[in-house]
C-alpha cells in the first residue's frame, strides 16, 4: 500500500479528509457537501453499515443522499457473514483511496467506527492470514479463530502464556476474542504477537500506539457538541427512528435471520451485524412469548426504547473519548492536526460549520496556513494502557492505568474496601474468647 502514499504526496493536497464526531453530529451531511464541492468520494467507516439491511437502526445515508456524492463501503455484505474484520475493511479502503488518487478524486472518510478510521490513518494492524483477499483463505482464518474462541478464555490465556508471555500479561484473561486473535497471529506467523507489535511501533514515525501515519497531510475535522444539546438531539433521533418504523425493521430482521440463530443456539450479539445498537436492547421484546399480555408486551417495548436512548448517548460519549485519547492526548508526534467544528447550534449550519470547513480545505489546497487553528490538548501525561493489575478485594484483573484508577474509585471496589475495614475493626474489638475447661454439672469453674 506504499504506492498509495506516493501517489498522494505528488497529486493531492490534502491527501484525504476525515470527518470525526459522535453519532448525531451531522458527519454525513458535512462529508456530502465537501464531496459535492471538491470532487470527492466518500468511504463509509461504519462497521454496521457494511451489512445489507437495517437501514434505519444503522442510520445509513439515503439513496437521495448517495446520489449527491458517490459512496463506498455501504450495503455490500451479507448480514449473516460474521467473519468480516477491520483488516478486511482496511485492505479495501486503502485500495479505494489509491484508486481515487489516480482519478484525481478527494477521498473523504466518514463514520462512527473509530478503529476503522484509525486503521486507515495509521499503520496499526498486522498482515497475517486473517483478512486475506481470497474467500477460501478468509474462511480458514475465521474458522480457526472461531474454534479457538470455543476453548474458553482460561484455556486460551494458558496457551498464550506458553508462546507469548508478554502478550498474555497485558491481555485480560477473560477476553477470549483478543486472546484468540493473538494466538492466531502466532499460529499464522510463528512469531509472538507482542514482538510483531513492538517491531511495528519501532518503525520510523511510529509511537506507543502503533506504526507511522500512512498518508501525508490529511485534513481532519472533529464535529463536537455540548453534551446536553447532543443528548437531546439523540433522543429526538431515536423518536424519529421509531416514526420511520425501526421496530418493524428489527422484527422483520429478527424473523428472517436472528430467530433461526437463537433456535440453533448460535445467536451472538458480539459478532457481525448483531452487534448493532438495537438488537440487545429489544431482545426481550423480539423474543417474547406469544402468550404474554399486550400490557406486558408494551412494557417490554418501552423498556427497549429507553435502553436504546441510553446506549446511544453512552456510545456518543465513547466516540468523543476516543477522539480525545487518540488525537488530542496522543503521546506522540505523528498526530495530524485536527480542526474542531462546533455543531451545538445548527440553526446557521452553513455559516458555523460548512463555510469554515471549506475555508480550511481551500487554504490547505493552496498551501497556505488556514486562519483557524487546530485544537490540541496540552499537559497530558503518557499512561500505560497495558499495565496489569489484580484487585484481591474484588477478585478482578484490570488492564491499564486509567482503568485501574477508575476501578479503585468504583462503587463496588469502595464497598469491598468498607466491608474489609468493618470486618477488621470487628475482629479488633471482639477478639476470640478464651476457651474454658469443661466442668461437671454442679461445679463452678474457678475465676
Amino acid at each position: 500500500m506504499a504506492a498509495a502514499t506516493r501517489v498522494l504526496q505528488k497529486a493531492v493536497s490534502p491527501s484525504l479528509v476525515v470527518v470525526l464526531g459522535a453519532t448525531g453530529t451531522g458527519k454525513s451531511k458535512l462529508a456530502i457537501e465537501i464531496g459535492k464541492r471538491l470532487n470527492g468520494e466518500i468511504i463509509s467507516a461504519d462497521s454496521m453499515q457494511v451489512y445489507k439491511g437495517l437501514d434505519i437502526i444503522t442510520n445509513k445515508v439515503t439513496e437521495e443522499e448517495q446520489a449527491q456524492c458517490r459512496h463506498h463501503m455501504i450495503n455490500f455484505l451479507d448480514p449473516l457473514v460474521s467473519g468480516y474484520t477491520v483488516v478486511d475493511f482496511r485492505n479495501k479502503a486503502l485500495s479505494l483511496i489509491e484508486d481515487m488518487h489516480r482519478r484525481k478524486k478527494l477521498p473523504i472518510i466518514v463514520g462512527g467506527t473509530n478503529y476503522y478510521i484509525e486503521s486507515i490513518l495509521w499503520n496499526v494492524l498486522l498482515v497475517t492470514g486473517q483478512g486475506s483477499d481470497t474467500e477460501s483463505e478468509k474462511g480458514v482464518a475465521f474458522e480457526s479463530k472461531t474454534e479457538l474462541e470455543k476453548l474458553g478464555a482460561l484455556e486460551l490465556h494458558r496457551r498464550l502464556k506458553e508462546v507469548d508471555p508478554d502478550m498474555a500479561a497485558i491481555l485480560h484473561p477473560h477476553d477470549a476474542r483478543k486472546l484468540a486473535r493473538s494466538l492466531q497471529v502466532f499460529m499464522d506467523t510463528g512469531v509472538p504477537h507482542s514482538q510483531l507489535l513492538e517491531e511495528q511501533r519501532g518503525q520510523d514515525g511510529g509511537d506507543c500506539l502503533g506504526g507511522p501515519l500512512r498518508f501525508k497531510d490529511p485534513c481532519i475535522f472533529w464535529l463536537h457538541c455540548k453534551t446536553n444539546a447532543l443528548d437531546e438531539r439523540l433522543d429526538k433521533r431515536v423518536d424519529q427512528m421509531l416514526s420511520l418504523g425501526v421496530i418493524e425493521e428489527l422484527k422483520d430482521f429478527h424473523q428472517r435471520f436472528n430467530e433461526r440463530k437463537i433456535k440453533e443456539n448460535s445467536q451472538d450479539y458480539q459478532h457481525g451485524i448483531f452487534q448493532s445498537i438495537g438488537f440487545k436492547e429489544f431482545h426481550d421484546y423480539l423474543t417474547a412469548s406469544e402468550d404474554i399480555s399486550q400490557e406486558e408486551r408494551n412494557k417490554l417495548k418501552i423498556k427497549g426504547i429507553e435502553a436504546l436512548k441510553q446506549v446511544t448517548r453512552r456510545y456518543a460519549r465513547k466516540q468523543n473519548k476516543w477522539v480525545r485519547n487518540r488525537f488530542l492526548k496522543r503521546p506522540a508526534s505523528n498526530v495530524p492536526p485536527i480542526y474542531g467544528l462546533d455543531v451545538t447550534d445548527v440553526t446557521n449550519w452553513e455559516t458555523t460549520v460548512l463555510t469554515p470547513a471549506l475555508e480550511i480545505l481551500d487554504c490547505l489546497q493552496k498551501g497556505v496556513q488556514p486562519p483557524a487553528q487546530p485544537i490540541r490538548a496540552e499537559g497530558e501525561e503518557p499512561r500505560n494502557k497495558r499495565s496489569h493489575h489484580v484487585c484481591d478485594l474484588c477478585d478482578k484483573v484490570v488492564i491499564g492505568d486509567l482503568e485501574w484508577n477508575a476501578h479503585q474509585k468504583s462503587k463496588n471496589h469502595l464497598y469491598q474496601v468498607r466491608k474489609r475495614r468493618k470486618a477488621e475493626q470487628t475482629s479488633d474489638q471482639d477478639p476470640k474468647p478464651t476457651e474454658h475447661p469443661k466442668v461437671s454439672d454442679g461445679q463452678v469453674p474457678a475465676l
